[in-house]
């Protein structure tokens, strides 16, 4: 009988986020990934202990592929909206994975140059101390933040026109702030974001 073929960590990355992207992160059991290998489940043992392993191969393959140097120029505030371009375009394409990106951000190894990468800027830019603790964590959870808005609540999505056709009577600041985010794209909002998150740091 032929021993079974051995599986890299990119296999099982690429096996348990086709099983998210065809069946959503609830889709993403052990028995999932092992039939997508076309192995036992028992088999999967052999390479991850549970599927919070799993969960972390599938952030480090969809970031995998994200430039992670801290980008060349001057001026740091458009440096650090080049990285947070960079992560989101990574994620684009498996909106389902970004609960994934807030739970394993700390244990993925893309996910750490990432965020090296971030804290040279603001380090180049001056922020030192609990200032520079400060600035990454809120352009950290304004990039957090963000990806969920996109994936569970677009200013494009079916919930905005739902809130734009409230009653003015009630609700007459929400029914207009609606109204103008359809007239919005999702880029519209991130780049208005990041500029007011931005403007908003400056080092001592």
């Amino acid at each position: 009988m032929p021993r079974p073929r051995s599986l890299t960590t990119a296999d099982l990355g690429n096996a348990a986020l086709a099983v998210i992207d065809r069946d959503g992160l609830e889709g993403l059991t052990m028995r999932a990934v092992a039939k997508e290998l076309g192995i036992a489940t028992m088999g999967l043992y052999r390479y991850v202990a549970d599927r919070d392993q799993l969960e972390v191969l599938v952030v480090d393959r969809v970031l995998g592929a994200m430039e992670t140097a801290p980008p060349e120029g001057e001026d740091w505030r458009a440096m650090a909206v080049v990285l947070l371009a960079r992560m989101r375009s990574a994620v684009a394409a498996h909106l389902a994975v970004v609960p994934l990106i807030l739970r394993h951000r700390q244990s993925s190894a893309a996910s750490l140059h990432w965020m090296e990468a971030m804290l040279t800027v603001l380090t180049d830019a001056g922020f030192t101390g609990r200032d520079r603790v400060i600035a990454q964590r809120t352009v950290v959870g304004f990039l957090l933040g963000f990806l969920q808005n996109e994936h569970y609540a677009s200013i494009t999505g079916p919930g905005t026109a739902t809130i734009a056709a409230l009653s003015t009577d009630d609700f007459p600041l929400l029914v207009q702030t609606a109204s103008q985010a359809r007239k919005m794209s999702v880029d519209d909002e991130f780049r208005g974001g990041v500029e007011i998150v931005l403007r908003g740091l400056s080092p001592r």
